[in-house]
């Protein structure tokens, strides 16, 4: 065998190892990237199924449903492509297109999450902005348009400004009924000063005068209360009153 057939079988040899070597890296980085793609889309399907079916049902809309179903089909649809023979993904999407066949008819079982506190008011905050991170990929993605977009935000910041005023009404309430009116006085300026920052007065112009009705009577109560104090005897008052007048000190310094 001559040395340049040598030369060229091993020069052969280390291509055809490089060529090898390069396909199993594309077909391992194409696993991977399949991968990661079943992930976050599995976990995008996820969220937005717990999104449908938790969302609070005072916010909770058939637009609204219609529209995360939507995302789910999407979700599951790219799922099939990555993998045809998914009869879970395949059972799933069928389901979701009964749904989506409904329309406004909808069934709506969602629970009325009454929003009594600020841990239940920062929840329903966090499904919020989980919805709108949603819709922002959507929008990214062309799952629905950037105009369909623009109207679901401004559905989600009134949505916001409803959780709001419901926290501060009930946080209001709720000290008023513990004679509390304090605390109701800062619970209802808090919603008169949310109200009055939000672009869209008109919206929220009754809710912005039942705010500042309630704040002047829990004003009011306050203004009420701090007189009655001053009013009121103080318990060294009592006890120099317990002691008798000046003139019964006299005498009985005189006496003694």
């Amino acid at each position: 065998m001559s040395p340049l057939l040598i030369t060229l079988l091993v020069i052969g040899g280390v291509v055809l190892l490089m060529a090898i070597t390069y396909i199993n890296q594309m077909v391992e980085a194409n696993r991977i990237e399949k991968a990661r793609i079943r992930a976050e889309l599995t976990d995008r399907l996820r969220r937005c199924a717990d999104l449908n079916e938790t969302f609070p049902g005072q916010l909770m809309s058939p637009a609204l449903k219609q529209m995360l179903i939507r995302l789910q089909i999407n979700a599951v649809e790219r799922l099939l492509t990555l993998n045809k023979n998914d009869q879970e993904a395949k059972s799933k999407l069928e389901e979701l297109h009964k749904q989506q066949a409904l329309g406004d008819a909808i069934a709506i079982n969602n629970p009325q999450e009454h929003i009594l506190s600020e841990a239940k008011g920062k929840e329903v905050r966090f499904q919020l902005e989980s919805l709108h991170a949603q819709l922002t990929r959507a929008v990214k993605e062309g799952v629905i348009t950037p105009t369909e977009g623009k109207h679901w935000v401004g559905q989600i910041r009134h949505m916001l400004c409803k959780v709001h005023i419901e926290l501060f009404s009930n946080l209001g309430q709720q000290a008023l009924q513990k004679q509390q009116p304090g605390q109701a006085r800062l619970a209802f300026e808090r919603g008169v000063q949310y109200l009055s920052k939000q672009p869209d007065q008109v919206t929220y112009k009754e809710a912005l005068a039942k705010f500042q009705n309630q704040l002047a009577r829990a004003n009011a109560m306050v203004l009420d209360n701090i007189k009655l104090a001053k009013d009121q005897p103080s318990e060294l008052d009592s006890g120099l009153n317990s002691l008798g007048g000046d003139d019964e000190w006299k005498k009985k310094n005189i006496y003694d």
